[in-house]
């Protein structure tokens, strides 16, 4: 009998950026249904649609350290922070 994949579900306070919320899940190591609260509407809309489907590793290593003017972070380096935080529990609970 196979296993069916489960997706788990997060959502992440941002810190120093517009955007208010992020949810999103990780499916068999996969971003899915990336969502953020505020911000820059339909430039988040964009990463939401770049990013589904994606590894995560791989969504780590394309937006991690990404800043927006005069900010040492963005909203797509705080995906990256959600998502390594997200990795983080995921290991605490094996």
């Amino acid at each position: 009998m196979s296993k069916k994949p489960t997706a788990l579900k997060y959502r992440y306070i941002p810190k120093g950026v517009c955007s208010r919320q992020i949810e999103f899940e990780i499916e068999d190591g996969k971003l899915r249904n990336v969502v953020f609260c505020g911000g820059c509407n339909g430039s988040l809309k964009a990463i939401g649609k770049l990013v589904e489907g994606m590894e995560v590793g791989q969504v780590i290593e394309l937006l991690k350290g990404t800043t927006c003017g005069h900010k040492d972070t963005s909203c797509a380096d705080q995906l990256v922070r959600a998502i390594e935080e997200a990795q983080e529990k995921q290991r605490q609970a094996v």
